[in-house]
């Protein structure tokens, strides 16, 4: 089975996590829980009336544990390396194999650097429509791919995107993730 190692705990890497752990893929997000949505209110976010960022990230570490993902909030990722058969991840607790990576570490942009990801001019990490990075099967997401655009619905938007590229790249298909009142258990009669 494919595995997916994510950098980074806010919007755009938990909503990556989210679609591919409810789609069979081994996901594992680390998450420092120092994003700015914990200063956050949203009012702005579609679907959501008015909820604290804090709330949100709670309520959005479920949705992916709930479908299989884990979530390693403290720990830290201080390194990534290529290998013959995908990335090598190391944290100070552990270390790590993983065949794509997504890098949603906010406008920190240190690691993608590292491994070697393509940047402009001004720093910003360069991906494709599909939020892929120069380097294969390693995908950037949220404020590090875009200029001071810090709105969690387009982190979201991004994190998605990743996703759905990587759940194309493994169906070998274009892959579309779309649920029906009957997929969702809450709403299935016994």
């Amino acid at each position: 089975m494919a595995s997916v190692a994510i950098v980074g705990g806010g919007p755009a890497g938990l909503s990556a996590a989210l679609f591919t752990a409810k789609n069979g893929l081994e996901t594992v997000v680390f998450d420092t829980d120092e994003t700015w949505m914990h200063s956050a209110h949203l009012f702005n976010y579609l679907g959501i009336r008015s909820l604290s960022g804090s709330e949100f990230m709670a309520v959005a570490r479920g949705q992916v544990e709930d479908r299989g993902g884990e979530v390693r909030v403290g720990e830290e990722v201080t390194t990534i390396e290529m290998t013959d058969d995908g990335f090598h991840v190391t944290t100070d607790d552990e270390e790590y194999g993983a065949n794509y990576v997504v890098l949603a570490t906010g406008a920190n942009r240190d690691l993608a650097e590292e491994l070697g990801c393509k940047t402009d001019d001004d720093g910003i990490v360069d991906v494709d429509l599909s939020m892929e990075t120069s380097v294969e099967n390693a995908y950037a997401t949220g404020a590090m791919v875009r200029d001071q655009e810090w709105q969690a619905v387009i982190a979201a938007g991004d994190g998605g995107a990743a996703a759905l590229s990587i759940l194309s790249k493994e169906k070998g298909e274009h892959f579309h993730d779309f649920d029906t009142p009957a997929d969702v258990p809450s709403l299935r009669s016994e």
